[in-house]
């Protein structure tokens, strides 16, 4: 019993004397040498731990920047498909419905804004009809056109309307333009409305193509690079257009749905003109 009791006394006054000999919480634990270690991370780890972390955040990035560039060509495409579209249906809606007319109230061959037909351009192909003292409605070149068609009467301009499509330079740049004018007379002290839209920009080819007929009699029919000096409207309008921005444009072929000439093949035309300039064609 002695030796027992003196052996506790010992150990108690060991753990007195050193006290780092014996963990002071649940956390702490001895070494296999009787010294203490906390537990925690090694520089090594931490490093390991930082460097995964920073792996993971450049991935991430890395995923949403892909993310935001195939966003953006999505978008863009969209926008190259919605032009195209644009396009394709102005030249479906109203080139496909033009009207065999002419102007028989204008006057020394000019056009019904009182200026030659398509700016000048295609002024020489309407020789002919200045001698008789009126413009067949219809001209095209290989790089310009005109024709008259009619705006719904739930639109801005309703009636009967004059196109004119021609490309310009504005600036550096090649825009096709579209010119509206009134198609009907003018009362006297009036001025025509005339109006000028962009159809298209960065237009570094724009060409145009004629099918019909030949020959006065219609008996053949071939694809022409002009019409003009006819009393006919072609059958058939090829498009053709190339941009500087690399956007892909299908061929475009529009059929005229009156192909005839004069009056006689537009119902409520007297006169080469629309009775009502409100009114469509049926």
């Amino acid at each position: 019993m002695n030796c027992k009791n003196k052996t506790k006394g010992t150990r108690q006054k060991a753990q007195d004397y050193f006290p780092l000999a014996a963990p002071s919480s649940q956390h702490e634990v001895l070494s296999p040498h009787g010294a203490r270690r906390q537990d925690g991370f090694t520089l090594i780890e931490v490093l390991i731990a930082m460097t995964l972390l920073s792996i993971m955040v450049v991935l991430l990035f890395s995923s949403l920047k892909i993310c935001a560039q195939s966003w953006e060509q999505g978008e863009n495409k969209i926008a190259e498909v919605n032009e195209v579209a644009v396009v394709y249906n102005f030249f479906q809606r109203h080139l496909s419905a033009a009207m065999p007319v002419s102007n028989d109230f204008a006057q020394n061959g000019m056009d019904a804004a009182g200026q030659p037909v398509i700016n000048s351009t295609i002024a020489a192909g309407a020789a002919i009809e200045k001698s008789k003292g009126k413009n067949f409605s219809f001209q095209g070149k290989r790089d310009s056109l005109q024709f008259v068609s009619v705006f719904p009467a739930s639109a801005g301009r309703a009636g009967m309307q004059l196109f004119s499509i021609q490309p310009e330079r504005e600036g550096k740049d090649q825009v096709v333009k579209v010119t509206l004018t009134p198609f009907f007379p003018l009362a006297e002290g009036e001025e025509w409305n005339t109006e000028e839209v962009v159809l298209l920009k960065h237009v570094s080819d724009f060409e145009l193509s004629y099918f019909g007929a030949t020959v006065e009699d219609g008996s053949k029919s071939a694809w022409q690079d002009e019409w003009l000096e006819k009393e006919i409207q072609p059958k058939l309008v090829k498009i053709n257009i190339n941009t500087s921005d690399g956007v892909f444009w299908p061929e475009m072929i529009i059929e005229l749905k009156v192909a005839g000439t004069g009056t006689a093949a537009v119902p409520g035309i007297v006169g080469g003109l629309n009775a009502s300039p409100f009114g469509a064609p049926n």
